[in-house]
């Protein structure tokens, strides 16, 4: 074969071999979003599953735990929760019949005071307080708005209504940020290994506030969770340097 065919052949071979090699990272990396994601702990794996917008679903220990269970998703051939964690009142992170639809016998749920006067059969945790349930402990975090709300004068969410979540199992320790803006209580956490951050407006945070906030307290893992309309690519870029590794999921299924 003269060499010029030879050479023109090794060429063509190489760029297959190329595309071929770039689809298969491009399906890698489509799999890795929306996926669940395990999270090695001393007392063994934790799995976080996104579910839609605020819903997600842990597992661990074989327990299962719902934070805000809400349509659309449903829940009628889900694993029924052992726990479920509720952040606030509006209808995307407060659903009583999702919470119905995804309880068995002995399903508990942990809430700030404000959900529990309609979701009654929750244990209250106030900003601040902590818990203890089975092998998990669960901190309440302040999450409310500091500038935004419908009108001047008020928030969409006041401070003191709605919480947030520290969970620690196996010595990791997990932050569900629920609906809030970059407040001084998020901004002093510490040790976090995988932190969940909302961003979404005109509720919570722009990606550019969201990505700050999470610079101040420095998780190992920032995964953005409830960020319906925002572009994601600004939050990653925010944090590039920064040594947190930024995970992004799909958490609005087609």
């Amino acid at each position: 074969m003269p060499q010029s065919q030879e050479s023109f052949d090794e060429a063509k071979m190489k760029f297959i071999l190329m595309m071929a090699c770039g689809v298969l990272i491009l399906s890698s990396i489509v799999l890795a979003e929306g996926s669940t994601q395990t999270f090695a702990t001393s007392a063994g794996p934790v799995l976080i599953t996104p579910l839609n917008h605020a819903s997600t679903r842990i597992e661990a220990g074989g327990k299962v735990i719902y934070f805000d269970p809400a349509k659309p998703v449903n829940f009628a051939a889900a694993p029924k929760a052992d726990l479920i964690l509720i952040t606030d009142i509006h209808g995307d992170h407060m659903d009583p019949e999702s919470v119905a639809a995804v309880s068995k016998a002995g399903t508990e749920i942990i809430s700030s005071g404000a959900v529990a006067k309609t979701v009654t059969t929750a244990k209250s945790l106030a900003n601040g307080e902590s818990t203890s349930w089975n092998d998990w402990t669960i901190a309440a975090i302040p999450a409310y708005n500091l500038t935004r709300g419908p009108e001047p004068g008020k928030l969409f969410h006041d401070q003191g209504r709605g919480n947030g979540y520290v969970l620690t199992y196996g010595g990791k320790r997990f932050y569900f940020s629920g609906d809030t803006e970059g407040v001084p209580e998020m901004r002093a956490l510490k040790n976090i290994d995988v932190a969940f951050v909302c961003m979404n407006l005109p509720y919570t945070m722009t990606p550019e506030e969201a990505a700050d906030a999470v610079k101040a307290f420095h998780p190992k893992i920032a995964i953005p969770y409830h960020y319906r309309g925002s572009d994601l690519s600004v939050f990653q870029k925010r944090l590039e340097g920064t040594g947190i590794e930024v995970r992004l999921l799909e958490w609005y299924p087609k």
